[in-house]
């Protein structure tokens, strides 16, 4: 293994004086035995995959249980309104991480990016960016490189699991990544994205996963929604010399104390939070009685 933490990824970055994507793709290598051809070839497919389920997002899809659906379009006619006060290319970031969050509440095909739950984020900036910045094929694969990076080390060090961890651990976790991979995108150097990875995780620390009548789908997709426009802002913030106080790898170590100290009713069983809401209890009755008379 080429690293284990945050900063030992960034200095592996500076010294090769590569991007942090490469330095993944050198682990990739390493660690999978495939060759470096290989490796790029799927990560491609994976992109194909997130450029799909973001095309039908805007198309319009409807969940079974009909909780979710139908919100990317409208977002989407509101920006082409000319009346949005958040700045087009957010809010196109935005869509396009509900877009996807609903094809997977409409059982579609997603990559999950780090999970289903939180697979909007990820591809939704990317998408957006892409209209500004006109990234080659490459460089967006090089994008998932990165995200895959800063993932890794999460995952290898606290949780991207919402039972184990809360939506911090899912949507916080994926906004990161997101915001990381912007910054490289845009120029930005590998200190820099690491910087944008703390900041957007350290703002969403303590999110709770309460998902209604147990389904991925409220309040999932209005929290990618929201992870997509921290992780631009975030991103923004790093690529104008802002740093976080606190260092990227304690604000992930903070993040893994806190999901380990969330009582189970916040960790996605349903039990608490949104879920627990008495319209949250009804919708439950309402889904699940639908499903008996099936």
């Amino acid at each position: 293994m080429m690293f284990r933490n945050v900063a030992e990824l960034v200095e592996l970055a500076e010294s090769k004086q590569v991007k942090i994507a490469e330095i993944m793709i050198q682990q990739e290598i390493e660690v999978s035995g495939l060759t470096r051809e290989e490796i790029i070839a799927k990560m491609d497919r994976n992109l194909t995959v997130m450029e799909q389920a973001v095309e039908r997002g805007l198309n319009g899809v409807t969940s079974v249980s009909g909780l979710t659906g139908g919100d990317a379009v409208l977002l989407q006619k509101y920006i082409k309104s000319g009346k949005a006060l958040s700045g087009s290319i957010l809010l196109d970031a935005v869509s396009k991480a509900v877009a996807t969050n609903e094809v997977n509440a409409a059982m579609g095909t997603i990559c999950a990016t780090p999970t289903a739950g939180s697979a909007g984020v990820v591809p939704g900036t990317l998408f957006a960016v892409k209209e500004v910045l006109n990234p080659t094929r490459m460089e967006m694969i090089e994008f998932l490189f990165t995200s895959a990076a800063f993932g890794f080390v999460v995952a290898n060090n606290a949780s991207i699991s919402g039972a184990a961890g809360g939506c911090q651990a899912e949507v916080g976790s994926a906004s990161g990544m997101a915001a990381a991979s912007i910054v490289e995108l845009a120029g930005g150097t590998p200190r820099q994205a690491a910087e944008a990875m703390a900041i957007t995780l350290k703002n969403m620390l303590g999110l709770v996963c309460d998902p209604v009548a147990g389904l991925v789908e409220v309040p999932c997709v209005k929290r990618n929604a929201m992870g997509a426009s921290n992780a631009m802002t975030a991103a923004d913030m790093a690529l104008a010399g802002i740093t976080s106080r606190i260092p990227c790898d304690e604000v992930i170590h903070a993040m893994y104390l806190i999901g380990q100290s969330m009582p189970s009713a916040l960790r996605e069983t349903a039990e608490g939070g949104l879920a627990a809401t008495p319209t949250g209890r009804r919708l439950e009755a309402e889904i699940f009685g639908e499903k008996n008379n099936l």
